[in-house]
């Protein structure tokens, strides 16, 4: 069961624990090695969700392959998935590795919490236990969150060319840990959640990017709701794929009265774009939402929006 019901409030930032750049073939954002031994870097990005904080310790992420287990890392890296919405974090910087095939990337990941909205102006953390060094200082633990084996024999991930040959150079691989899907209730145990990681990996070179950008009409004037006026940072911009996952970022003012969502790494293909707003409110965009947008291999698509008209709903 996935993560269903959290404040408007905390949809800034989640989903995704890994921006994984492994090395081989190609650069991103640096100068490859040219000739020599393959280069391999591990980074962290985080995509949008609905959970108020995701923090993990990962103790040490490894490279499985025809060499057996190549260690990239082993000094604990504790971060909380939420500030990475939109940026990476680099866990490995180009650590050489022997050329050979790759199939895969393994994380031990040896604590995380997780702190959810109840809805009512409370929150409630899980952790994986009470004494978690990654717990903010005198948090109160609501139940535990459990994570099968994966201080043990890790979460393993598939890198996204089966059998990856490395011999030169350096290449990203995006790997996205979708958080709003990876934590849910145990089942039979109300007072419990589970860590059930939905990862996906995809070259990160390949992946493109979308910067969706929205005005208001200078007729239109925005309601008021709770003594306050809304403003369009009160919307969200959510973009679904073909396989109906679904990404949400808040607006946020960009200056000049432009409010933008970034989607920074998404997979190529036609994604559906629209909006939600508070409950009660009603709005028009032009053009029409929703609507598809392409995002190509490697390219920055943008998409832009004026609101025409607000109101609110009986």
């Amino acid at each position: 069961m996935s993560v269903a019901r959290h404040s408007r409030l905390v949809r800034r930032a989640l989903g995704a624990i890994g921006c994984i750049a492994l090395g081989a073939f190609a650069s991103c954002g640096g100068s490859a090695t040219a000739g020599g031994a393959p280069r391999f870097s591990v980074r962290l990005t985080d995509a949008p969700g609905d959970v108020k904080a995701a923090v993990v310790t990962i103790s040490e992420i490894d490279l499985q392959g025809t060499h057996g287990t190549t260690v990239l890392m082993q000094t604990p890296v504790t971060t909380d998935l939420t500030k990475l919405a939109g940026s990476t974090a680099d866990l490995v910087t180009q650590a050489v590795v022997p050329p050979g095939t790759y199939a895969q990337l393994r994380f031990v990941i040896t604590g995380a919490y997780i702190e959810v909205d109840n809805g009512d102006g409370t929150s409630s953390i899980y952790a994986s236990s009470t004494d978690y060094a990654g717990l903010p200082s005198g948090a109160h633990v609501t139940g535990p969150l459990q994570m099968p084996s994966f201080g043990q024999s890790g979460l393993k991930v598939n890198l996204p060319s089966a059998d990856a040959t490395l011999t030169e150079g350096e290449k990203i691989v995006l790997v996205d840990f979708d958080v709003s899907q990876s934590f849910g209730h145990a089942a039979g145990q109300s007072g419990q959640w589970v860590m059930h990681p939905v990862v996906t990996a995809s070259d990160f070179e390949t992946t493109g990017g979308l910067t969706v950008s929205v005005t208001l009409d200078p007729s239109v004037t925005m309601p008021t709701v709770n003594n306050a006026p809304l403003t369009l940072g009160d919307f969200d911009a959510v973009v679904t794929a073909s396989d109906n996952s679904t990404h949400q970022v808040a607006l946020t003012d960009s200056g000049n009265g432009t409010f933008t969502a970034a989607f920074p790494f998404l997979a190529p293909g036609d994604y559906s774009l629209t909006f939600t707003a508070p409950s009660g409110v009603t709005f028009t965009m032009n053009p029409t939402v929703p609507v598809t947008e392409h995002v190509a291999s490697g390219q920055a698509t943008t998409a832009s929006f004026t609101m025409t008209a607000v109101s609110l709903g009986p």
